[in-house]
């Protein structure tokens, strides 16, 4: 069990460079994308392996079926990134339970790369998506709960009218399941925090179009996604999963501030619930829309 002291550590921004691994949702929506660029494009991050997660929306017809698109989206990005990474299947469903594991390929390579590391030196999990596959490796091998820090977007602002958001509510149990972990938890929240880090077609191809293949993927990716709900309409798009990778990235509160709370209790009525004895965790609570974006647009045109 990590120490007090062991724990303010492991919930501090890291100054050194940080081995990651990115559990990801790639085919739900546009943001995925510009995360897994910013994660592959940034000097301080290595990452390891890259995870599906599963997902239900208009974009597949069920969570096994949104976890094989967004494995396939992934080496989609992969290549035009001109990278190479294991990219390993999660779990075809949602935790049902807060005891039992749902079984993957992610969920192993999680619980075996994770012992390689340690308190000091831990392994970063960032996860864009439902959790299952995360919650389902601290099942099977509760000691790496030692050696990762888990760097989440889910759940909505503590002070927001409830917490139906979609990460959250559709794999509620496996966010019980982490948060009551133990694990070193880091909360991106999304209405309330995360939702004003947004964009516009204007800005896009005004920073990223003609830049490389990848800028131009993003780019349509986003419009035509966009224009299938709101052509001819004022729209902006929050490109949330980024925020994840820039905690990663926060040296000096450069992209965001944050501060140490106790872990909420996440509660099947999509409310959270409070224990002041439970563990602290680091919340984020404003996002500096500028700085982030300018950073993100940097590493995305650069070669």
């Amino acid at each position: 069990m990590l120490t007090e002291e062991q724990r303010a550590k492991m919930l501090q921004c890291p100054k050194g460079p940080v081995d990651m691994v990115l559990d990801t949702d790639a085919y739900n929506e546009i943001d995925d994308q510009f995360a897994i660029a910013y994660a592959l494009r940034a000097v301080k991050l290595t990452v390891k392996a890259l995870y599906a997660a599963p997902f239900s929306n208009q974009n597949s017809s069920g969570p096994a079926d949104g976890m094989e698109k967004s494995y396939q989206e992934i080496n989609k990005l992969l290549k035009l990134l001109g990278e190479e990474k294991p990219v390993f299947r999660g779990s075809v469903g949602y935790l049902h339970d807060e005891k039992t594991p749902v079984e993957s390929e992610a969920a192993e390579d999680l619980c075996s790369r994770a012992m390689e590391y340690s308190p000091e030196h831990p392994l970063y999990v960032a996860a864009i998506g439902a959790i299952t596959n995360i919650a389902s490796a601290l099942l099977m091998q509760p000691e790496i709960a030692d050696r990762v820090v888990v760097v989440w977007l889910g759940g909505h602002a503590v002070h927001y009218c409830d917490n139906r958001e979609f990460n959250m509510r559709q794999d509620i149990a496996a966010a019980r399941v982490v948060f009551g972990s133990g694990v070193p938890l880091v909360i991106l929240p999304c209405a309330g925090v995360v939702d004003c880090f947004s964009t516009t077609e204007h800005e896009l191809r005004a920073w990223l179009s003609g830049k490389n293949a990848l800028c131009d993927y993003l780019v349509e990716n986003t419009v035509n996604t966009a224009n299938k709900y709101a052509r001819g309409k004022v729209w902006s798009r929050v490109i949330w999963d980024v925020t994840t990778i820039a905690w990663l990235l926060n040296d000096g509160n450069k992209f965001m501030m944050d501060k140490l709370i106790p872990t909420p209790i996440p509660e099947y009525d999509f409310y959270y619930a409070w224990d002041i004895r439970r563990p602290l965790c680091r919340y984020v609570y404003h996002i500096r829309r500028d700085a982030l974006m300018g950073d993100l647009f940097f590493h995305l045109v650069k070669e």
